[in-house]
């Protein structure tokens, strides 16, 4: 029995003897605990006592099936492609491999990954069972040029998901993290190819905490947050999260498609957690700090400096400074 027949077996949350889990395998009790060591090892925090094995919570599996039945016809019909896979090196790595014959709209999905991405190469944690890890394919006619503000514009498409699921809490630190009061929730990577001035195509991959176990949060090496703790301890159901994040990207890449980021302007701004805080901004133009003042119709964000000058910034680390 491959690994993945396994967390089935366990996603009830309740205790499961090894000597039934080794019966609906087909496996000796020995070949389950090497199971369940592989599960520890990819970060599922399955429990284990004389009474047998559980994890501490119940969990879903993805399944493509049950996501594509939570979509409206309409995304049924735009959506150009949906995978869930178990374990990939990265969702954006998959789609990028078969980009060149991957349909507009197609989406992959991976219960866990081995070298999943964010920003400036920064590792996104993936044990299975507990996260999203999604890409979508998204096709434009124009070039790089008009695509300013998309990554902004994602990270609003993410917040729209989360409140057609009910959860509030969160909000966006430029240019595309969505942060809650106790951490990061979600991350954003947009990769482009094709030309500047024709055709090209974007690569979007989202990492969304549904769980996070007390060692994910050490690891993670930030303060973290997770739908569980937007949503009194019981998230909504990962395949619902997956159906909602995916008709929010459809619909919103559609929109930007024809509009652009004016589409998600308002949005943004009703997001920006940046927004008349102090702000202290390093890359590209030295360090220097001011108060965050939204931003240009570009996604580029504008800082009001003390004297009064209001200076644009389109690629740094913004960190909030500390009152």
């Amino acid at each position: 029995m491959a690994i993945e027949a396994l967390l089935p077996l366990l996603a009830s949350g309740e205790t499961v003897s090894g000597v039934e889990l080794a019966a609906r395998a087909g496996l000796t009790r020995a070949a389950i605990w090497k199971q369940i060591e592989t599960l520890r090892a990819l970060g599922l925090p399955v429990e284990s006592g004389g009474a047998g094995y559980k994890v501490p919570w119940p969990l879903q599996v993805l399944d493509a099936a049950r996501i594509r039945a939570s979509l409206s016809a309409d995304h049924v019909a735009a959506l150009g492609g949906l995978e869930v896979h178990w374990q990939l090196d990265s969702t954006s790595s998959e789609l990028q491999r078969h980009i060149a014959a991957a349909a507009d709209l197609s989406m992959v999905f991976a219960e866990t990954q081995s070298a999943g991405r964010g920003r400036r190469g920064r590792t996104w944690l993936s044990p299975p069972g507990l996260n999203i890890h999604l890409s979508c394919l998204k096709r434009f006619d124009a070039g790089f040029a008009a695509l300013s503000g998309l990554s902004l514009a994602i990270g609003v498409m993410v917040l729209r998901a989360l409140e057609q699921l009910g959860i509030a809490g969160a909000g966006l630190k430029w240019p595309n993290d969505v942060l809650a009061t106790k951490g990061k929730l979600a991350g954003v990577l947009v990769e482009l190819s094709g030309e500047y001035q024709g055709p090209c195509a974007a690569v979007i991959g989202v990492g969304l905490n549904v769980r996070l176990t007390p060692q994910l949060r050490e690891q993670a090496g930030q303060p973290v947050c997770d739908l569980a703790a937007l949503a009194d301890g019981t998230p909504p159901d990962r395949n619902r999260v997956a159906a909602a994040l995916v008709g929010a990207l459809i619909d919103g890449l559609q929109a930007f498609e024809r509009d652009g980021f004016d589409a998600f302007a308002a949005d943004y701004a009703r997001y920006d957690l940046l927004r008349g805080q102090p702000v202290t901004v390093s890359g590209g133009q030295g360090e220097f700090e001011g108060i965050g003042d939204g931003v240009d119709s570009r996604g580029a964000l504008l800082v009001r400096l003390p004297d009064g000058e209001r200076r644009k910034v389109d690629s740094a680390d913004v960190s909030v400074r500390r009152a």
